[in-house]
This record gives structure tokens, sequence and C-alpha cells, in this order.
């Protein structure tokens, strides 16, 4: 059982659950990676020890869900009453609060009504960004310049309730080998931040 949970923890084999591989395939499936079961002990030992409680829950999801998705997000209900100019209005003040920027907004619903002319439900996406902590990420891997900036959805589900969505930034934390720790340090302050903004915005609280 402790070589299963070490096998679910890897990226890789996350989309293999999603495909609906089982644990018959799982040896076949490490050979096409080039990897066997030493080797995949030896990545593990490489990996930053809380990768493990990183993937069990997006693990979780993805079996719940079938949605990689779902599984890769945080989202949060925003209190029931609240206008979206409350949740937005919040949030705004959040982020300043963290002297964080928010360098744009795209209000997607209303540009899709202005072209349809058809109503749409509500999707508004805030970006913000520490170009500090922002600029040290990059210099790490080029690769983290795709999380930027760090977005925030509000969105209105089908049946007219709003919510918070974010991408999961435990994996990039987290999810790989350890980052050096004042970048860490750094990155955690972020995920603090983006949080604290999707809390306090679902409860409008200032």
């Amino acid at each position: 059982m402790g070589f299963i949970r070490n096998v679910f923890a890897l990226i890789g084999l996350v989309a293999l659950i999603a495909a609906g591989y089982g644990y018959t395939k799982i040896n076949s499936t490490l050979a096409e990676y080039g990897l066997d079961v030493d080797r995949l002990s030896t990545l593990m030992d490489e990996m930053d020890p809380k990768a493990p409680e990183v993937y069990k829950p997006m693990i979780k999801r993805m079996l719940e869900t079938m949605n990689t998705a779902e599984a890769t997000v945080w989202k949060v209900p925003v209190a029931n009453g609240l206008s979206v100019e409350d949740v937005e209005e919040a949030m705004r003040f959040v982020a300043n609060e963290h002297n964080i920027k928010n360098v744009g907004e795209l209000p997607l619903s209303k540009q899709v009504e202005a072209m349809t002319g058809e109503k749409q439900r509500y999707l508004n996406i805030f970006m913000f960004c520490d170009p500090l902590t922002a600029i040290k990420m990059i210099k790490h891997s080029d690769a983290y310049s795709a999380y930027l900036p760090c977005r925030i959805a509000l969105l209105e589900d089908k049946i007219g309730k709003y919510w918070l969505y974010a991408l999961d930034l435990d994996m990039m934390i987290w999810g790989g080998a350890p980052l050096p720790a004042n970048l860490k340090e750094e990155a955690i302050k972020v995920r603090t931040i983006l949080l604290d903004i999707m809390e306090r915005g679902a409860k409008g609280e200032f």
C-alpha cells in the first residue's frame, strides 16, 4: 500500500487515474516513463516532504469529479446575500491591505453580452501580482511564468450561486523538488494573501 500511495503522488499518474488505468497497469506504465520501482523510490526521496499531502486531495477531487480543472483549483462559496459589488470591493480592499497589485480585471460575462446581446452567467476575473516575488519565481524556472499573474475568478454557477475560484498553488510550492528556502517563503506568503483575498472577499469582510 505504501508503494501505491507513492505512485499516486506523481503528477503523471494523476493523469493516468483520469484515463481509467488501474493497479494492474502501474508497472507497464512506469516502464513507459523509463522508471522502475527503485527509481520511483529515489524520485520520491527527492521531492518536497509535503508532496504526498499536496497530491492526495487533488487525486480525491479527480476521482470524485473526473475533471482535471476541478482537481487543481481552490474554490470558496460566496456568502448568501452578498452582491458581486460587495465581494469585489472586499477583494480589492484586502489586496490593497496586503500591498499586492490588482493588475487587471476581465469582465468576461459583460464582454460576451456586449458581443452577443445574450445574458450570461456573471464572470469577472481578477489578476493579482507581487512583481518582486514573480520575477524571483521566473529566475528559478521560466515555466512559472504560466502562473502569472495570480487569478481569482468570481463566477455565478448554473443555479445562481456565486463562487471564487483560483489555481491551487500548493502543487507549485510543494509538489516537486523543494524550492530554495527564501523563494519558498515568498511563495507561501503569496499563497496566504490569495487565500485571504478569497476568504474575506467571499464574506464581504474588510
